[in-house]
C-alpha cells in the first residue's frame, strides 16, 4: 500500500518576531502533525521530536501539505542536515493551485466550497497565542489546543486532496464569494 503522509505544523514565533517570512528557520516548531495512510493514524510531534517527524516525511511515498515546501520545510530545516524538500516526494496543494491560477489561495477559501462548509477551526495567530501561554504557564491544555488545531488542518488538507483526486477538480471562493471550479490532476505522484 502506498503511504501518503499529510502534514502541517505550527510555529513558536511569528514572522514579525523573527525578522520576516524569509526567516522561517528561526520560527521554531510548537507542534507538527501527520496523518499516514499506511498506519491510518495521526502522529503529533513536538520540537524535540522534529528528527522523527522528518524521518516519517522522508520515508513517505508522497507528502501532501498546503504551502509546506516553502514554509513548513523551512521551519524544520534547522533540525536536520538533509535539505528536507530534496529528500521527500511532495505534492504542495498551495503551490500547485497557485501555479494554475497565478495567485495564492488560503486553505479556507478552498475548504468551504469544496468540502461543503468545512473550514479551519482557528487561525495561526491563535496557535501562536496558545504557544505563548504554554511557555508562560506550562499548562498542557494550551499544547493540546495547538495539536487539535493542527490535526484539523491536516484533516482538511487530506479531505481536499482526496476530493481532488476523486473528482478531478476543487472549488474556491473568488473575491466576490462565487464558487469557481479548478481542474486538478493529483492522482499521480507529483513533486513540486
Amino acid at each position: 500500500m502506498k503511504n501518503i503522509v499529510y502534514f502541517d505544523l505550527e510555529t513558536r514565533r511569528s514572522a514579525a518576531q523573527v525578522g520576516g517570512w524569509h526567516e522561517t528557520a528561526k520560527m521554531g516548531m510548537s507542534v507538527g502533525v501527520t496523518f499516514s495512510t499506511a498506519s491510518n493514524a495521526y502522529a503529533i510531534y513536538t520540537e524535540d521530536q522534529a528528527e522523527q517527524l522528518i524521518e516519517q516525511l522522508r520515508l513517505a511515498d508522497l507528502v501532501v501539505g498546503y504551502n509546506h515546501i516553502a514554509f513548513d520545510y523551512g521551519v524544520l530545516q534547522p533540525f536536520t542536515f538533509w535539505t528536507v524538500a530534496e529528500v521527500t516526494h511532495n505534492l504542495d496543494l498551495c503551490r500547485d493551485l497557485s501555479d494554475r491560477l497565478g495567485h495564492r489561495l488560503k486553505l479556507d477559501s478552498l475548504a468551504r466550497p469544496t468540502l461543503g462548509g468545512h473550514s479551519k477551526t482557528a487561525e495561526g495567530t491563535d496557535a501562536l497565542k496558545w504557544w505563548s501561554e504554554y511557555e508562560a504557564t506550562k499548562e498542557p491544555q494550551r499544547l493540546l489546543d495547538i495539536a487539535k488545531y493542527c490535526c484539523f488542518d491536516v484533516k482538511v488538507t487530506m479531505a481536499l486532496h482526496q476530493f481532488g483526486v476523486k473528482n478531478g477538480f476543487v472549488l474556491y471562493e473568488d473575491k466576490n464569494g462565487k464558487s469557481v471550479k479548478i481542474p486538478v490532476d493529483w492522482e499521480g505522484n507529483q513533486d513540486d
